[in-house]
């Protein structure tokens, strides 16, 4: 399913949706108060690199409850949750979202698989989603966490919700995501929830468990691509990718391009692998070919499980604001990431990372109160980063 549609779906099905669902919830299913969470149920439908941002916050709730967690996310997204595997796999429910009758056969499923693990607690994770505030409501616990926008205008969606956390738009997510678990501690009700202090060493990410099996297999790989690769050799990652979710984050090609052709000019040592899923072989490969002898697509070569082996191996990677950036915090590699229409305080990654931000009057243009839709036609906050800006921050990073 598209993700305008999607949108469509949410706004004019999920408001009636939610309406109705507040006064069945009221009337008929009544949470008990005070419960002692045992099961905990986190709900991300649709964001890969959420799912590495929200470990710390289940960290925290698996330590402070001793509680078992679960997890549901959509199911083209599911590997992201597996680089650290902290949920068990057994544990985790997929939606698949690629059509209406799929989505609604899903979601019948997920309710009854939910009641049957006596999930007691929901922490809704999406930022005003009308389909996951009815997931959360009707998926039959007695903590239901969630968003909350108060007296803000617009994203209705709902009051099926035990513990309302307000949302904090100039925090990072990471540190949101932890005030949804603090709210669960409270020995009393707040309005609203969560009036704690998040300390920086509470958003510090685990490292993935990587193995020399792995590595040797992703190097078997690199080797294929460049017969004359051994372990050891510098590898510098290009991810010029961006998902369809917000197309603006993606830095110009032919800035790519004259970036590439820098770095191999300046560093006679490093080999340079442009990355991307396998549906992106033919950009990478045209990307690639307008690129010096020591640049190669990489593109398709390595499973989603692989990534972070090849990320061990490699010495650096520049990115645009995607999933790659999120992925590769739970690894030793470090990251540039280029920013637009996100910001970097809200969404930077947890690991060793440097943004390129143009700080315009206009970024981020996609927040939580607009279901990161942007009416932005043309990303000049991206068009002002120039190939000297990116390269000079590669040299610091590459050289320190």
């Amino acid at each position: 399913m598209k993700v305008d549609t999607m949108r469509f779906v949410d706004k004019y099905f999920g408001v009636p949706l939610c309406l109705i669902g507040t006064a069945v919830f009221k009337i008929f299913l009544r949470p008990k108060k005070n419960v002692k969470p045992k099961n905990i149920l986190f709900i991300e439908l649709s964001e890969m690199g959420s799912a590495i941002l929200v470990d710390p916050a289940m960290q925290k709730a698996k330590k402070t409850f001793d509680a078992e967690l679960f997890f549901l996310i959509f199911k083209k997204n599911k590997p992201s949750l597996q680089l650290l595997n902290t949920v068990e796999d057994k544990n985790i429910f997929t939606i698949n979202a690629d059509g209406i009758i799929s989505l609604i056969k899903d979601t019948w499923k997920f309710l009854l698989w939910a009641r049957k693990r006596n999930i007691d607690t929901v922490i809704d994770l999406e930022l005003f989603s009308r389909y996951s505030g009815l997931l959360a409501g009707f998926a039959g616990a007695d903590n239901i966490v969630a968003f909350n926008n108060f007296h803000g205008e617009g994203l209705y969606k709902g009051n099926m919700v035990t513990h309302k956390v307000m949302y904090n738009s100039h925090m990072h997510i990471s540190k949101n995501f932890i005030a949804m678990v603090n709210a669960l501690m409270s020995d009393k009700k707040e309005v609203p929830y969560s009036k704690t202090k998040i300390d920086d060493s509470e958003t510090v990410l685990r490292k993935a468990e990587i193995s020399e099996e792995l590595k040797e297999k992703v190097a078997e790989k690199i080797k294929n691509i460049i017969p004359e690769y051994k372990r050891g050799d510098k590898i510098v990652l290009i991810n010029p990718n961006a998902s369809e979710l917000l197309p603006q984050r993606r830095w110009d090609r032919n800035k790519y391009k004259d970036l590439i052709n820098k770095i191999l000019e300046e560093y006679k040592d490093v080999y340079i692998l442009i990355t991307g899923a396998p549906g992106e072989r033919t950009e990478a490969k045209q990307l690639a070919d307008k690129c010096g002898d020591r640049c190669f697509s990489f593109a398709g070569e390595v499973k989603f499980s692989e990534l972070i082996g090849l990320y061990e191996l490699s010495k650096i990677m520049i990115t645009n604001d995607s999933g790659p950036a999120h992925f590769a915090a739970v690894t030793s590699m470090p990251t540039i990431v280029i920013f637009g229409p996100e910001t970097p305080a809200l969404y930077s990654s947890l690991g060793k990372t440097r943004p390129v931000y143009a700080h315009l009057a206009c970024s981020p243009c996609v927040s939580a109160a607009n279901h990161r839709k942007t009416p932005c036609k043309d990303n000049v906050c991206l068009q002002m980063i120039t190939v000297d800006d990116v390269f000079n921050t590669f040299k610091e990073e590459y050289n320190g």
